[in-house]
């Protein structure tokens, strides 16, 4: 095989941006990942010639907002299709929500919504990794246990994979089990 990126699955996300002109704008991105845990920082990688990646680049902010299966006809549409000459989030059928710390968006219909500013930028060729740190988080009640504690299965997550898009759900095992002394 020749060189390639081969590292699968990967999230499948919302990022949404506002410009400094007030519009906003939302892309599916795969390109998306945990970079640093204190402070929390995340990464999205986007192509330059996107609408998005301009957007960010004037304010410096943007949401990243986890996708689910009911969601997955619009999370197809926003990645095929450029803010410049639609209105995505119309024609996905998803809803602007006031953000808590930045100007950037959130998708209403998301689980979860996180809110990142602009930390770094590499420039790696044909895609920029903007590297945000996490400012807030926001997550739909309706996904929290009788613990308080939010229930990622309840979301039904998707993945992107070699041009598919994946559901998530069976649990393998959690984190440390394979050292866990047995009671």
């Amino acid at each position: 095989m020749k060189p390639g990126n081969m590292l699968y699955p990967v999230p499948a996300v919302l990022v949404s941006a506002r410009g400094e002109d007030g519009k906003s704008d939302l892309m599916t991105a795969a390109w998306a990942g945990t970079v640093c845990s204190d402070p929390p920082m995340l990464s999205v990688s986007i192509k330059k010639s996107r609408l998005t990646h301009q957007l960010i680049s004037e304010t410096g902010e943007f949401v990243v907002n986890l996708t689910t299966e009911p969601m997955i006809k619009g999370v197809d549409l926003c990645g095929v299709l450029s803010g410049r000459d639609v209105n995505k989030w119309e024609m996905a059928g998803f809803h602007e929500e006031k953000a808590q710390k930045v100007s950037a968006p959130l998708v209403k219909e998301s689980p979860v919504n996180i809110e990142c500013r602009v930390r770094q930028v590499l420039e790696l060729g044909s895609h920029d990794m903007f590297i945000g740190e996490v400012v807030s988080v926001c997550a739909d009640e309706q996904y929290f246990d009788e613990k308080d504690r939010f229930d990622m299965d309840r979301c039904r997550l998707i993945a992107y994979s070699h041009g598919e898009y994946r559901a998530l759900g069976k649990i393998l095992g959690t984190f440390g089990y394979s050292v866990r002394k047995k009671k």
